[in-house]
Order: structure tokens, then C-alpha cells, then sequence
């Protein structure tokens, strides 16, 4: 038969050809009775494949060459999909599938290569005579740290163990601890001599496996094979042993082995339960769809500003009641920030102003000057108001003199977006239209560090209340990636590329996790986890840029806000264990002792 005729596929083919009868194998055709070596006479037919069986040497021999786990590679294919949570989902599938293959294809043999996957391997068991015999099958694919026990087993210099190694009768172990060796039927060349050994008195298993013939003959483990226990070798040739329950497997209805059934059937550990809606949703108008500027924040007084054109409002959480702060004339709120007792508010206008408001007594105190165009960007460190401007500076306020700023920094080369003190670490990090990000400590000129990895605009920036000296920062449109950094010693920690622009990112005040929000092209809302930068849930609903994103003072609720002029309340974290009341009265009474 041509090989064309086989390789090519007919486009309709008839009915004639249809035949239910079984392919012969001098058709040309695959059989699983084939064997994969052919006759000198036949030709190799490429169509033609060798299809083990589950007992198979060859199959073992096939998995026992790879190290790692033979997984399609879904982060580089071109199809791979923007969403991360079906992409992890999808890759513990196929681990899944890959471990239950393993164990219906070997059973207890399962090469030790993969045994992050795989089944332990049974101890040795008594049979039904009251003797050890091993239990680990496979013991040709045993790493050697794995063959070694605690366990050793003295061995008398007159009960020397012999291998066999053509399917005889095997080592067996009596209760009593002794090694029984079989009938010496085997020749030196096929078992090892260990006569000359007779003066070493308990002899452990693990020093039997560096034993050689004094006579020159190389023993069984000089081949190439890999080095395993003495008590757990077993020939190829043997039946595969049954460590498993064989009663429990003869009542199931399963063709399924029992160890892919109770891999299947076990509980997974099941993701923190978010919501997808979010729980409540006021009406923004005016909220400007500006990526530079910072329009809202929550204050650990649980009240909501939000600057909304030229005016400013206040949400009270706890009365659900909105008030109007002030109202400028001919000037528009660019950013707001509350001081750390949540007081006292800091707003910037479009002509570079900054002015101080006590929210309790609804009065402006205080007017700053300084900048030469609007105030993009605002972040407190205790008394001190530091302030970034599109005039490419920053400027260092002390609330408590007369003079309107201490110092200022100008290492920028654009507009400054972000600004984030770290209160704990007196560190200041800021980020700019100029795709640079600089590191300060204290109220010292020169930055600590400059980082200039991020290709476009840094307005997101979030540090870390967990970890001393984390710091992550998001890119704008031509960028879209997360960074995290170690400003202790400057090093990049992590890059994960998100897909869209990030807008803003806050870290959670009860779990090592924070939120991102994102612009073009999915106005998304991401959770992550950290340090392992895995997606626990995504969020959308708003229907443009996430632009603006505050945190609760219980570290439980964040709000967000869009062009779309909506602020939308989210459930996203869990509550502070800490936090939590006694569950007795005589915990309270202990915990009121100082």
C-alpha cells in the first residue's frame, strides 16, 4: 500500500469503506495488537502508533525522562485569555488531570520524578505468612533519597541478602528482623557476591547499597540504573504489586482506581466568598475624568470627601448623611486628603493653592501658597502637608508655622500625580508624568532612590502596612504593570502585567492583599494576593476609568470612583481578627488589666 494513500485524508469517504471489522495489521492501519517493532521486510508507516500498555516498562521509562510535569504552557499561548482567575483555574485543572492519568496509568508505580503530584508510595505491609515484603513497586524508578529509611534492618554477616534478578523466589524479611536469602540458583554475573563481607557484624541497608564484588565483577548497582534500596528493588518483570484495597476496589462501580477517586472527591479549599455587586451606589455629578488628579478619600473619622468641580462633600457613613464642606468661586477642587485623626481636611485647587478645613466646625483655617499651577496630588506624614503640583514640584508644608513650606523637592521633570508618605518609615514616595519614581526619606532633597522602570505615568502608589519597606506602584496606559519594591535595599521584587491602566492601588490593613483599579480598556477593580501576585477576584461595573479608590477605616470596604459620576461601595476584605470582641467576660476583665 502507497504511503500517500495513508497519509492523505479523503474528502467524503463511502459507505464501502465503512467497515466495522477490526484493521489488520497488514492493512497499513494502527492496531493495538501491533507491535512498535517492525519486520526488516515491512516499511515504517508514520501513520502508525505504539500505544502501551498500563503494565508497560516502556511507559514508565517514558514519564521517568522528564522532570518536570508535562503541562501545556497557557501564559504564552496566542490565544490566552486577559482574565488571571480562569488562567489559574485552568492550570490546576490540567495539574489535576496530569496526577489522575499517572494514577491510572501506573498505580503505585508512579515515577518518583513527580512526587509533588503523586501518591506517597506504601511501606513495606506483613502478607498473609507473616513476612515483609516491599511495597513500593516501582523500585527501579526510586530516587535514592527516598529509598533510604530510618527504619534500617541489621543484617547478619551469615544471612547475606542475594538479588534476584530473574523472577524467582524474592527476598523475604521474617518478623523476627533477619534477612532469609533465597536458594543461591543465580550466577555471579547475575547477582552480586558479598561473601567477602562475612566479618562486618550488622551490616545496615544502607551500607548494603555500597557493596561491590572483591573479585572485579561489578554488582547490580555499578549499571547505569539508578541506585535503590535493597528492599524495595523489584524486577520489571514481576507483577506490578497491590498496596491498595483490594475489597473496597471490587465493590465500586468506578473503572476509576481508588487513589484518582479520592483525589477527585476531595474538598478543595474554596476562595474568599466577594461580592460581585457592589452594595451600595451614590450618584457623583461633576466627578471629573481627570487620570492626574486625587478626588476622594475616607478619613478614619468614617466620613467620605469627595470633590466634585468646585465644591467639596462629606458622606457620613455612620448617618448616611451628605453635607457640603465649601463651595469655591472661581477655583476647582484638583485633590483632597484628610490628616490622620481624620479632622482636618487638605484641599488643592487649579490655581495651586492649598487650604486647611476643620471638618467639625465646617471653617477653612488656613491658605497656602507656593505653586505656580494646580495641586495634583496631597499626602500627610503627622503635621506635615506635602504637596505635588503640575509645576513639577513638591513642597514640604509644617502646618504649625507661619511660613507656607519648609522645603521643597524638584527632581520631577512633569507633573507630580502620586504622592504617599510611609508615617511608620518617614519615607515619601512620589510618582509623575515623567514615568519616574522617586523614593525620600524624611524632609532630605536628594531621593533615596529613583526608579524609572515603569513606562508611562505613576499615579498609583500604595505602601505596604505589613512589611517594612514594600512599596507598589502601577503604570499608566503604556505600561499597565504592578511593581513592588524593597526600598530598603532598591531591588524589584515583582512586575505582573495587568492588561489595562492602573490607576490607583491601597494595600489592606487586616491581610497581606491590595486592590488595583484600572482604566482603558476594562475599568476593572482587581484583589490580589501578595507576595504571590494572584488574582482572588476581579470587579467591573463601572463603565469608565476607575480613577479614584479610598479604603474604610476598618480595612473592610473600599469605594470607588469613574468619570461615569458614580461612587461605588465594595465588600472586598475580611474583618480584623484582632479587632473582634472577647467571646467571655472574664477575657474582657483580663484584657482591661494594663
Amino acid at each position: 500500500m502507497d504511503r500517500r494513500d495513508i497519509l492523505q485524508t479523503p474528502s467524503s469517504p463511502s459507505r464501502s469503506t465503512r467497515s466495522l471489522d477490526p484493521p489488520h495489521p497488514r492493512d497499513g492501519l494502527p492496531a493495538l495488537s501491533t507491535s512498535p517493532r517492525r519486520r526488516n521486510n515491512q516499511k515504517s508507516i508514520f501513520s502508525d502508533r505504539y500505544i502501551p500498555n498500563r503494565t508497560g516498562v516502556d511507559l514508565q521509562a517514558a514519564f521517568s525522562l522528564s522532570n518536570k510535569e508535562i503541562l501545556p504552557n497557557l501564559r504564552n499561548r496566542v490565544d490566552r485569555t486577559e482574565d488571571e482567575i480562569e488562567l489559574q483555574k485552568e492550570e490546576e485543572a490540567n495539574r489535576t488531570f496530569s496526577t489522575v492519568l499517572k494514577n491510572e496509568l501506573f498505580g503505585d508505580n508512579v515515577p518518583m520524578v513527580s512526587t509533588s503530584t503523586a501518591p506517597k508510595i506504601s511501606k513495606s505491609r506483613p502478607n498473609s505468612t507473616g513476612n515483609y515484603t516491599s511495597g513500593n513497586g516501582g523500585g527501579l524508578f526510586m530516587n535514592q533519597s527516598s529509598s533510604r529509611s530510618s527504619d534500617s534492618i541489621p543484617i547478619s554477616a551469615a544471612n547475606t541478602p542475594i538479588l534476584n534478578h530473574g523472577g524467582g523466589s524474592s527476598t523475604t524479611i521474617p518478623t523476627s528482623g533477619r534477612i532469609t536469602p533465597p536458594p543461591r540458583t543465580s550466577t555471579l554475573s547475575d547477582t552480586p557476591s558479598m561473601s567477602h563481607q562475612s566479618s562486618n557484624a550488622n551490616l545496615t541497608s544502607d551500607d548494603a547499597n555500597t557493596i561491590h564484588d572483591s573479585t572485579g565483577a561489578s554488582d547490580v548497582m555499578s549499571t547505569p540504573r539508578q541506585k535503590t534500596n535493597l528492599f524495595t528493588y523489584q524486577s520489571p518483570s514481576k507483577n506490578r504489586p497491590i498496596s491498595r484495597d483490594i475489597q473496597s476496589e471490587i465493590y465500586s462501580l468506578s473503572p476509576v482506581r481508588q487513589e484518582s477517586q479520592k483525589l477527585l472527591l476531595s474538598p478543595q479549599k474554596k476562595p474568599r466568598n466577594i461580592s460581585k455587586v457592589p452594595y451600595r451606589v451614590l450618584d457623583a455629578p461633576d466627578l471629573s475624568d481627570d487620570f492626574y488628579l486625587n478626588l476622594v478619600d475616607w478619613g478614619q473619622q468614617d466620613i467620605l470627601a469627595v470633590g466634585l468641580s468646585n465644591s467639596v462633600y462629606l458622606w457620613d457613613r455612620s448617618t448616611q448623611s451628605v453635607h457640603r464642606l465649601c463651595s469655591l468661586d472661581k477655583e476647582k477642587i484638583t485633590s483632597l486628603s484628610w490628616i490622620g485623626s481624620g479632622t482636618h481636611l487638605a484641599l488643592g485647587t487649579t490655581k495651586g493653592l492649598v487650604e486647611i478645613w476643620d471638618a467639625t466646625k465646617m471653617k477653612c483655617i488656613r491658605t497656602m501658597s507656593g505653586h505656580g499651577s494646580r495641586v495634583s496630588a496631597l499626602s500627610w506624614n503627622e503635621h506635615i502637608l506635602s504637596s505635588g503640583s503640575r509645576d513639577r514640584s513638591i513642597l514640604n508644608r509644617d502646618v504649625r508655622i507661619e511660613q507656607h513650606y519648609v522645603n521643597k523637592f524638584e527632581h520631577h521633570k512633569q507633573e507630580v500625580c502620586g504622592l504617599k508618605w510611609n508615617v511608620e518609615e518617614n519615607k515619601l514616595a512620589s510618582g509623575g508624568n515623567d514615568n519616574n519614581l522617586f523614593v525620600w526619606e524624611g524632609l532630605n532633597p536628594t531621593p533615596v532612590h529613583e526608579f524609572n522602570q515603569h513606562k508611562a505615568a505613576v499615579k498609583a502608589i500604595a505602601w505596604s502596612p505589613h512589611q517594612r519597606g514594600i512599596l507598589a506602584t502601577g503604570g499608566g496606559t503604556a505600561d499597565k504593570t504592578i511593581k513592588t519594591w524593597n526600598t530598603i535595599t532598591g531591588n524589584l521584587l515583582n512586575d505582573v502585567n495587568t492588561g489595562s491602566q492602573v490607576c490607583n492601588l491601597v494595600w489592606s490593613k487586616n491581610s497581606n492583599e491590595f486592590v488595583s483599579t484600572h482604566g482603558y480598556s476594562r475599568n476593572q477593580i482587581i484583589v490580589w494576593k501578595y507576595p504571590t501576585m494572584q488574582q482572588i477576584c476581579q470587579l467591573t461595573g463601572h463603565t469608565f476609568r476607575v480613577l479614584y479608590l479610598s479604603l474604610s477605616p476598618d480595612g473592610e470596604t473600599i469605594v470607588t470612583g469613574a468619570g461615569d459620576e458614580t461612587l461605588r461601595f465594595w465588600n472586598v476584605f475580611e474583618k480584623n481578627k484582632i479587632d473582634e470582641p472577647p467571646s467571655s467576660v472574664l477575657l474582657d476583665a483580663f484584657s482591661q488589666l494594663r
